[in-house]
This record gives structure tokens, sequence and C-alpha cells, in this order.
């Protein structure tokens, strides 16, 4: 069985990537300045990023997890959302709202994607 750990601490990482499979962390903004949609865009930037480095791209997202600290901005946050999921491909998906790691987090999305095959 073969793991592979990428942008890891001690504490662990941003993704992990098992049998063809890529499990995300959940990914927060780094500029909690922005309001929800610049903290949407930049947390999927991130995952962009991420699943990139892991052989694999939004096109082949199974699910995702998204937590945010207001359902006043549940729509807000989901409209760029809709925007950056590919058509006729959107992953199973559950939403919530949740108090997050730090009081400045608008949003929080962790993914889980397949890899194709080469």
């Amino acid at each position: 069985m073969t793991v592979t750990y990428h942008d890891s601490n001690t504490r662990m990482s941003q993704a992990t990537v098992h049998n063809g499979t890529v499990y995300l962390a959940g990914q927060v903004p780094d500029d909690t300045s922005a309001d929800m949609r610049g903290q949407t865009e930049q947390v999927l930037a991130k995952i962009d990023r991420l699943l990139a480095a892991a052989g694999t791209s939004k096109q082949h997202v199974l699910s995702a997890l998204v937590w945010v600290t207001d359902m006043a901005e549940f729509a807000e946050m989901n409209s760029v959302w809709d925007a950056w999921v590919v058509a006729g491909r959107p992953p199973a998906r559950a939403a919530t709202e949740a108090k997050l790691a730090l009081p400045e987090f608008k949003v929080e999305i962790m993914v889980t994607a397949a890899i194709p095959e080469a």
C-alpha cells in the first residue's frame, strides 16, 4: 500500500494520495480581510493548486464539504462555487454553518478527487 503526503507539517498534510484518490485537508483563505466572495475564490484557487500537484483537477472532484460561518452569506459562497464547478460534473456536497478555527475565516472547503489514469 502506497500513501503519499503533500505539504505536510508535524500536525497534518494538505493532501494525501492513496489508490488513485486525493484527499484534501480543509482549505481556508490566506487574506481574511476579504468578503465571502473573495475568501471563497481564494479557497478554490488553493484547491486547484493542490489538486494539480496531486495530478488531477476540479473536473475529477468526487465530493466536497463546505463550512460557512454565517448562512446569511451562503448564497454569496454558492455564486463563486457555481462558477468554479465543472458543468455537468458537480460533486456530491454537504454544506453547513459552523464556527471555524479563526473568527476571521468565513469559509472552509474540503474535497476528495479521483486521479485520472494515465
